[in-house]
């Protein structure tokens, strides 16, 4: 007599496929993952929300919900007013989302984003911010063109001529920006550097608009740069990336090109480090 019988190993898979199926682990990941989904949603949402709109939201049963709700409020990471029937961000969200701020480090998350900007722009990428009214640069991934733009960690610039600082500067309160410059001064290094508070302003407006700057031979003849802003959590400006190459190579027709590559990554590091920009 001849019986069929499955391969051994179709057999041991349809064991596996069945432990797993029922295997308390899984299940507990499963609900690690729908608890974190639900987090999210509370921490995206405008307001309070129901029981009923959070397992909606979630593609959950209420009774689902519910059960991670009352775990996670266990927890403190969310709360319920009985009052109102609705459930809240809880304080315990607060305090861990606060270490990952206490932890983060914009030229450790920029840094790759400044490699893949340099690849795509062939250019010099420079991580920059403010310090005692000047760019600071913090980091620099060169270009591998025989001619290219410096700017080594520790160098300093003027926030008036330079890409960084102006992209920086345009988000700034304009009382703040105006109070500045009058104490620092608007020097010149070049014919096409912006010399008094008016062009400056004029120059912050449009660079609000189009969302990046340009050093158009500012600060030293023959160098163009490219930078777009990175902001904080609270969408203030914190830090800058440029792109920066000589005139004969960043030519008219490259700098929208550019400004959109910079603009993106700046937005992705923004991302990164749990910023925001404004609205």
């Amino acid at each position: 007599m001849i019986r069929s019988e499955p391969p051994a190993t179709a057999t041991a898979a349809a064991k596996a496929a069945t432990a797993a199926s029922v295997d308390p682990r899984s299940q507990t990941v499963q609900s690690l993952v729908r608890a974190l989904h639900i987090m999210t949603i509370l921490g995206e949402a405008d307001g309070p929300m129901s029981l009923t709109e959070l397992a909606r939201a979630a593609a959950l049963s209420p009774s689902t919900a519910h059960r991670l709700l009352t775990t996670l409020q266990q927890e403190r990471y969310v709360r319920f007013d009985s009052a109102t029937r609705s459930w809240y961000v809880g304080v315990q969200a607060f305090i861990s989302g606060s270490g990952f701020l206490k932890t983060r480090n914009v030229v450790d998350l920029a840094r790759p984003r400044m490699r893949q900007l340099m690849d795509q722009a062939s250019e010099t990428v420079n991580l920059a911010i403010i310090e005692n009214h000047e760019v600071v640069y913090l980091a620099q991934v060169e270009c591998h063109q025989m001619m290219r733009a410096l700017a080594p960690p520790g160098s300093r610039l003027p926030l008036h001529c330079s890409a960084a600082g102006k992209a920086l500067l345009a988000r700034m309160a304009p009382q703040y920006v105006r109070n500045m410059m009058e104490q620092r001064g608007l020097p010149r290094f070049t014919a096409a550097t912006l010399t008094t508070l008016e062009a400056l302003e004029a120059d912050l407006e449009t660079i609000r608009t189009r969302a990046y700057a340009i050093d158009n031979e500012e600060h030293a003849i023959g160098l163009r740069c490219v930078a777009a802003t990175i902001y904080d959590e609270r969408a203030q400006p914190i830090g800058a990336l440029s792109v920066s190459g000589p005139k004969a190579r960043v030519t008219d027709e490259r700098v929208a090109p550019l400004g959109a590559l910079v603009r993106q990554a700046a937005a992705a590091v923004t991302n990164e480090l749990g910023g925001t920009a404004p609205g």
